[in-house]
């Protein structure tokens, strides 16, 4: 029995896209909250908070993308010209934040404030340039004989930015609720308030977001059971235990917050962001460039699948290995005085 090598490395990419947007999520979510803190104290605090983790949370970005292109070359190929732009100013806003991130703690007074508002503005940048990557990639990529063949500015509609201010928001909602299992005193108390109010602007959005993608975009209507105005409740009952994970998650969420729990917010907001994810999935696979090239017409041969498998087989584990060091060692509240304790 062969291994299905192209199924095999889009489920590689997809946890890896996955495991991005979750744990950078949060780490730009805290620097989309920076203008709201108390006190430049406060701003140490949640910089020290992400500190140990920000720059390995990246890595999943660099392996989706470069696996994207090394096993899927014709789908990178087709993605890159349409999403281009946004896709640039992203890398330039996540180089942007960690420069300030580096430089703001040995920034003067004047300095130091200069490096706070850029690490504030490459987070918030940066995550609504992913918004608008994400918005474009749903909408979909106009293709002509497996080449893109649309106009420069496709990914800016009204839909993507909707999209973007969604991610936003929920990204805020991740940050939030990762200083509420961090941090304590005044900032645990301020983080808790933050996290209610995304909450509810992230619900609002999702909603939002999902009706207008069922509208806009007819050919994922049709796969969640709306066709012709005829619903297909087979179809939908299928596919409803997705939606109901993310309810399920913003019951967690909000049972947490009321509870002062410290880390169910955080499951809570996981959740939600998990049945989004589950929701994109369910809605355009198998095509890995919407909706004209699914992910077997854009792999690469399956020596050239069956060679970097070996190599991922040693790398991934060794990431995840890592990755779960690090947040053990790091696993106590943050202080203002002593950084981790």
């Amino acid at each position: 029995m062969s291994l299905d090598l192209p199924l095999i490395w889009a489920g590689i990419i997809a946890v890896a896209v996955l495991m991005y947007v979750l744990l950078d999520g949060f780490d730009l979510g805290v620097g989309i909250l920076f203008p709201f803190a108390g006190s430049p104290q406060e701003r140490d605090v949640m910089m020290d908070s992400v500190a140990p983790v920000w720059d390995g949370n990246e890595t999943w970005l660099v392996l989706g993308g470069g696996g994207l292109l090394a096993a899927f070359p014709y789908a990178y190929a087709a993605l890159m010209p349409a999403l281009y732009i946004p896709i640039l100013i992203m890398l330039l806003a996540l180089i942007l934040r960690g420069v300030a991130f580096e430089f703001r703690l040995r920034g003067r007074r004047r300095g130091k404030r200069f490096w706070t508002a850029a690490f504030a503005a490459g987070s918030i940048l940066a995550t609504l340039a992913q918004g608008l990557v994400l918005g474009g990639f749903i909408q979909g990529v106009t293709l002509e004989n497996g080449r893109f063949a649309g106009g420069r500015f496709d990914w800016l509609t009204p839909y993507t930015l909707l999209v973007a201010a969604g991610l936003l928001a929920g990204y805020a909602l991740l940050g939030a609720c990762w200083l509420i299992w961090k941090t304590q005193d005044e900032l645990h108390g301020r983080a808790r308030r933050w996290a209610w109010i995304a909450a509810a602007a992230t619900a609002i959005l999702l909603a939002a977001v999902s009706l207008a993608t069922l509208v806009v975009h007819p050919r994922i209507a049709a796969r969640w059971g709306f066709e012709d105005g005829v619903f297909d409740l087979g179809r939908l009952a299928m596919l409803s235990p997705i939606p109901l994970v993310g309810v399920l998650g913003l019951a967690v969420l909000a049972i947490g917050l009321r509870r002062r729990s410290h880390g169910w917010p955080f499951v809570g907001a996981f959740t939600v962001f998990f049945s989004g994810y589950l929701g994109l999935a369910a809605g355009f696979f198998p095509n890995i460039v919407p909706y004209d090239m699914d992910f077997r017409e854009a792999a690469s041969a399956d020596n050239a699948l069956a060679f970097m498998l070996v190599g991922v087989a040693i790398l991934l584990p060794a990431i995840l290995g890592y990755t779960v060091w690090v947040y053990w060692i790091f696993r106590g509240k943050v202080s203002a005085d002593a950084g981790y304790h």
